[in-house]
């Protein structure tokens, strides 16, 4: 028979001592002062084009100039917010005025068959109405509110959208044939 040997455990190694403190945080800041600047944002005409405009978005776009919003204006941010691709900005004139455009909302969205998510129409008397249908949103403010809330400066790398554009106008300009003429028909002698 033979002997085994005892097994033995190997020597652990001694710990790597930690690096200094600070010497780390002077080689931190001396990265921080050679880090390269910053590329240039891309501009607007080098994104990718927008997605297809929703069916809504020339519905509501409709109503509100139909019932004289004032300074209708709509944006893209579907590349910039999680909670919607579009926004619509308009003005009333006066809170029985964003009352009339609610209700009109309300009628046209739910003619085309949306589905209103949320809407908000704040406070008495605050000035802002909100209508959330996912895709788009909508929002109507009295003219104060909207100059304090400037929703436009919030979203200034927004791409606007023209309101020909959603209404098709852009489109339908082609060139249109002149119009056939019958041939002129003959005496009969």
């Amino acid at each position: 028979m033979k002997k085994s040997k005892p097994a033995t455990k190997p020597a652990a190694k001694p710990a790597a001592k930690p690096a200094a403190k600070p010497a780390a945080k002077s080689a931190k800041s001396a990265s921080l002062k050679t880090r390269p600047p910053r590329p240039p944002l891309p501009s607007l005409s080098s994104l990718p084009p927008l997605p297809s405009l929703p069916p809504l978005l020339p519905i509501v776009c409709r109503v509100l100039d139909e019932k004289k919003a004032e300074d209708l204006r709509v944006l893209y941010v579907g590349d910039k917010s999680s909670i919607t691709d579009f926004l619509v900005i308009a003005t009333g004139t006066s809170e029985p005025h964003l009352r009339a455009l609610r209700v009109e909302l309300e009628k046209a969205i739910d003619a085309s068959g949306a589905r209103i998510i949320g809407m908000d129409t704040g406070e008495a008397r605050s000035g802002w109405l909100v209508v959330d249908t996912f895709d788009v949103m909508i929002h109507v403010f009295t003219q104060e509110t909207r100059k304090h809330y400037s929703l436009e400066k919030l979203w200034n790398d927004a791409k606007e959208i023209s309101l020909d554009e959603v209404f098709g106008k852009a489109k339908a300009k082609k060139k249109v044939a002149p119009a056939r003429t019958k041939p002129a028909a003959k005496k009969k002698r």
